[in-house]
């Protein structure tokens, strides 16, 4: 397939042309992680790695595995690995994470993080192509799935980090507490302040005592924005986005 070459913050990524491209969620979610420190960090369902790769960035003492289950998003993720220079501390396994637990040893992270797809294969238009359809659609992976290849990772009080669909919030809610993985904050992403959310952001912790704090709404565009949910940096329509997001895009990490 023919990629491009595009860039966000300090991070250069190969993408295909018309297969599945990285959207604005990858950057709102890498953002929406905010702890201190950490040591050992996976990406489940990495695609070309951009999460992962931003992680690596933002915690450079850190060791990430990028995990990814179709071909060829993984020689993609393992090219931009490279291209970034990070080959040090960023692996890549092209593995189901279904399959995690016959792979990898448990509690081995105090990070997870995840893109997964969010809608079911009944549910919205499907994807036209393979790699998208996959990407967006409970097609391989279903929550329940995820949830408890997470929990399997992670050391006790260890984080979860996680986007998706408001529609599916009380199920992310009682899915994630069924592994023992406790909603600790919760972020509504809208496009401007007239529209209603169209994905949250959630952080639970393993083994964590009931609380949730529900942070302020996070909006991307100042007025009447449209959300691209395709592509890289947006070239041109920076204007539009909101002061905290336009921070999110800066070239270099702080």
């Amino acid at each position: 397939m023919e990629t491009t070459l595009d860039w966000i913050r300090d991070i250069k990524l190969y993408q295909h042309k018309d297969g599945y491209r990285f959207s604005v969620d990858a950057l709102l979610l890498y953002a929406f992680v905010n702890m201190k420190h950490v040591n050992h960090a996976v990406d489940l369902g990495t695609g070309s790695g951009i999460i992962g790769l931003l992680i690596a960035k933002k915690y450079p003492k850190s060791t990430v595995l990028l995990v990814e289950l179709q071909k060829s998003l993984s020689r993609l993720a393992e090219k931009n690995i490279s291209l970034n220079g990070l080959a040090e501390r960023v692996s890549l396994m092209n593995a189901d994470i279904k399959d995690l637990r016959s792979l990898l040893g448990p509690h081995t992270c105090d990070l997870v993080v995840s893109n997964p797809p969010f809608r079911k294969p009944t549910t919205g238009r499907l994807s036209t192509g393979e790699e998208k359809a996959i990407a967006r659609h409970e097609l391989k992976i279903k929550l329940p799935e995820l949830a408890a290849s997470a929990s399997y990772l992670l050391k006790g009080k260890g984080r979860f980090f996680m986007i998706f669909h408001p529609d599916r919030l009380l199920e992310v809610l009682d899915v994630l507490r069924q592994h023992n993985l406790e909603p600790k904050r919760l972020r509504f992403v809208h496009n401007d302040i007239s529209s209603v959310s169209k994905i949250f952001m959630l952080e639970a912790v393993k083994d964590g005592k009931p609380g949730l704090k529900l942070d302020r709404p996070l909006f991307l565009y100042e007025k009447n924005g449209t959300a691209v949910r395709e592509g890289a940096h947006e070239k041109g329509r920076g204007d539009l986005y909101t002061e905290e997001v336009r921070k999110m895009y800066a070239d270099r990490q702080e």
